[in-house]
């Protein structure tokens, strides 16, 4: 590891105030230097804000203006917060609250309820979900899975646009909302629900800023006490601020304006949770002696990148697009984005999944590449294709790391450790902490390498795999650390859910992107219908669309890679087009060669061809003839009856014998591989295989869901399974 990575990951503290200041660009000092009334920070993606607004801070407390504990700095995800506290440690402000608004209202809220109120704060309900279809029984509504959970947001909307039961059917239609059921229905609906909340004695998580807030409201001695402990406001993604939360931050601030807010107006893409920018764009009115500062270095991204961001932008209509800022890389020159066009959307998971492979080849860490999707239900088809293609990956807003049972017990056993010290045998040889963290892991399933496959125990692994690297970057960072310094960094990090860095390509939804970066991204779905989303029909929704595209695409640094399918399943009709935020940007798109448009040289691929580098990527698919059922002749759509090469209600001659072997034999595989058994083989290709009952390789490769990969793995023992031969070893105690 390098220098400059040691001094990123564990910076060594300023000695001085004006040290402080030191790095920060132009732009970036004037907002640190700005500690009087009013500031508002216009930052485009990549440009700094984080850095800018802690530096601010930190040089404000280091330089006696700011006392620490009077400062509030408030944003939106508890990682974001961790992450904020982090660096103000880092930089020597200790005791500067930092916090997301839900913390600190609950923080609040738990303090002052027994003088406001009297007794115990309600419970929290771990699960909205259940008591909104309590409500729906009890009011007679039947609702779906997908309804349930659409009126689950509606009501999470009521609450943050403080929007009470009788007056929904008006604020829905004016907000241009469409609802799940009739508004009648979810007026009816979120009454029963707010009635049975009251009944159960609970409350839930819009509960805790409307409590707040009405504390706040009604008492004014417990207002002025807050008003007394925090006197400057730091607020970061101000962009995301919904009505509710602007309440609860004039209710902090009383008649002072000793704030500072953080946006990008044109990173605005949660609006459907009653988030606005118009807070962000009327700060200047509401405050007309404000200091506005503009950032619009990019750092993150090259200037390939940032192009084709900037030409989106430039299309985008509406408020928030009359404020856009034009971004300007400061880094060197990358590859153009390469845009492909794929025939469905299997062979475009398989063709993300083929590209990884080679920039994994090619020294890429798997942590520093991502796929980022419109909706988390296109995620099963990456899902399957990186673990055919033996990849590891990490779901983005699965469960976080520190919850995780491994990494629970690894920190069970490292506190232990610490606790003994030199007395415990397992570090009678280690010399250093890096050494004792692998002898103490060990004991906890690490290995030195790792576990074949791509499952559950290849996660495991890779959660301890985490550890130890931290090990080595804290114990390098900080030379002479103990175990006991390492326990208390990750108490630390653990509880800002500031997690190590995990060898796994990430999935993630755009949405639970924002904030995050990767070297190498892969934007898929890039198609009219996905992005933008069917159901976006106003002017406003479709320029929230463009907006969240604009996010993924600045989630890059280095590469970006663009997709899109045809169609949705093999055989299908090739009816999509790709998606119009593309118009004039991608190559062969009509305005482009008029506009010298952002990725002019990139070059379109059609299905697997060859990147714009020139490296070789898969061999070229030729044009799919319609899959028909071998029984009945009818056109087959769904992938499930293609694999199967028959409609699932025709007869089936399937061997059952055959198949049983089959899955004996898979999950003896999945076993030795550490994978899920369908990451073997699915079911149906099983039942496919057990159908066709193959001679020789030929046949088996034709078998929808073998492929070459597997054919070469696998073929043998499939092969020598139908043809009636024991391979001994697949009995399921094995």
């Amino acid at each position: 590891m390098t220098a400059a990575t040691h001094s990123t990951l564990f910076p060594q503290v300023p000695d001085s105030a004006d040290a402080v200041l030191e790095g920060l660009d132009p732009e970036q000092r004037e907002v640190a230097t700005a500690l009087h009334g009013p500031v508002c920070v216009l930052a485009g993606a990549g440009t700094g804000k984080t850095r800018a607004i802690t530096h601010r801070i930190a040089y404000g407390v280091r330089a006696g203006i700011l006392q620490p504990s009077s400062v509030l700095a408030v944003t939106f995800t508890n990682r974001a917060a961790g992450e904020m506290r982090g660096r103000l440690r880092q930089l020597g402000a200790h005791g500067v609250q930092a916090r997301t608004f839900h913390s600190a209202a609950l923080r609040q809220l738990q303090y002052f309820w027994p003088k406001a109120i009297g007794g115990s704060l309600p419970r929290i309900v771990d699960r909205k979900i259940q008591l909104v279809a309590d409500a729906a029984a009890a009011c007679r509504i039947r609702l779906d899975r997908g309804e349930l959970r659409d009126a689950t947001a509606e009501i999470e909307w009521c609450k943050v646009t403080q929007t009470v039961p009788a007056d929904y059917p008006l604020a829905a239609a004016k907000a241009g909302r469409e609802a799940p059921r009739h508004p009648a229905e979810i007026a009816q609906l979120y009454a029963a629900y707010e009635d049975l909340k009251r009944e159960r004695a609970v409350i839930d998580f819009e509960d805790v800023l409307l409590l707040t807030v009405a504390v706040l409201q009604d008492r004014h001695d417990i207002a002025e006490q807050v008003r007394a402990q925090y006197q400057h406001f730091v607020v970061d993604e101000y962009q995301d601020v919904s009505p509710l939360q602007q309440r609860l931050l004039e209710l902090w601030l009383g008649d002072r304006d000793d704030l500072c807010v953080v946006g990008d107006a044109s990173q605005t893409i949660y609006s459907f949770t009653g988030a606005t920018p118009d807070h962000l764009l009327d700060f200047r009115t509401r405050h007309p002696r404000a200091t506005v500062v503009k950032l619009v270095r990019d750092y993150r991204s090259t200037p390939q990148v940032v192009h084709l961001a900037n030409g989106l932008l430039a299309q985008a209509r509406g408020r928030a697009a009359d404020h856009r800022l034009e971004l300007v890389s400061q880094r060197a020159p990358g590859p153009e984005p390469v845009y492909t066009e794929y025939t469905d959307e299997p062979a475009e998971a398989e063709g993300a999944a083929h590209r990884i492979r080679e920039l994994l080849d090619a020294g890429v860490p798997a942590a520093e590449i991502a796929i980022l999707f419109r909706t988390n239900a296109q995620s099963e088809t990456y899902e399957q294709a990186l673990a055919d293609a033996g990849i590891p990956y990490q779901l983005r807003g699965a469960e976080r790391f520190f919850d995780r049972p491994e990494v629970r017990k690894a920190g069970i056993a490292l506190r232990g450790a610490a606790r003994f010290g030199g007395n415990d045998t397992l570090l009678e040889d280690a010399v250093d902490l890096p050494s004792q963290v692998r002898a103490v892991l060990s004991g906890e399933g690490w290995t030195p390498q790792p576990p074949a496959g791509s499952g559950a125990v290849r996660e495991r692994w890779e959660s301890l795999a985490a550890l130890v690297n931290l090990a080595h970057d804290f114990s390098a960072a900080r030379p002479g650390a103990t175990l006991a310094d390492l326990v208390s960094e990750l108490d630390e990090r653990a509880n800002a859910q500031h997690a190590p860095t995990v060898q796994g390509v990430t999935l993630a939804s755009l949405h639970s992107a924002k904030g995050l970066e990767w070297d190498v991204v892969f934007l898929v779905g890039v198609a009219e219908g996905m992005m933008p989303i069917t159901y976006a029909k106003t002017d406003e929704q479709i320029e929230e669309e463009r907006r969240l595209l604009y996010v993924g695409v600045t989630r890059a640094r280095e590469r970006l890679h663009v997709s899109w399918a045809l169609c949705r399943s093999p055989g299908g009709r090739p009816n999509r087009r790709p998606s119009r935020f593309l118009d004039g940007l991608r190559p062969g798109s009509g305005a482009t060669a008029a506009r010298g448009g952002a990725g002019a040289s990139g070059g379109v691929e059609r299905g697997f061809g060859r990147t714009t580098s020139g490296v070789s990527a898969a061999p070229r698919r030729t044009q799919r003839v319609p899959a028909r059922c071998r029984v009945c002749g009818r056109t087959l759509t769904d992938a499930g009856e293609m694999k199967l090469m028959r409609c699932e209600d025709c007869p089936s001659d399937m061997d059952e014998g055959l198949y049983e072997r089959l899955r004996s034999w898979r999950a003896l595989q999945a076993r030795r591989n550490g994978q899920p058994a369908f990451c073997v083989f699915t079911d149906k290709t099983l039942m496919a295989i057990a159908e066709t009952v193959p001679e020789e390789a030929g046949e088996l490769a034709r078998i929808p869901g073998v492929g070459m990969r597997k054919l070469n793995r696998y073929g043998t023992d499939i092969l020598a399974i139908c043809a009636g031969q024991d391979l001994g070893g697949d009995d399921e105690n094995d």
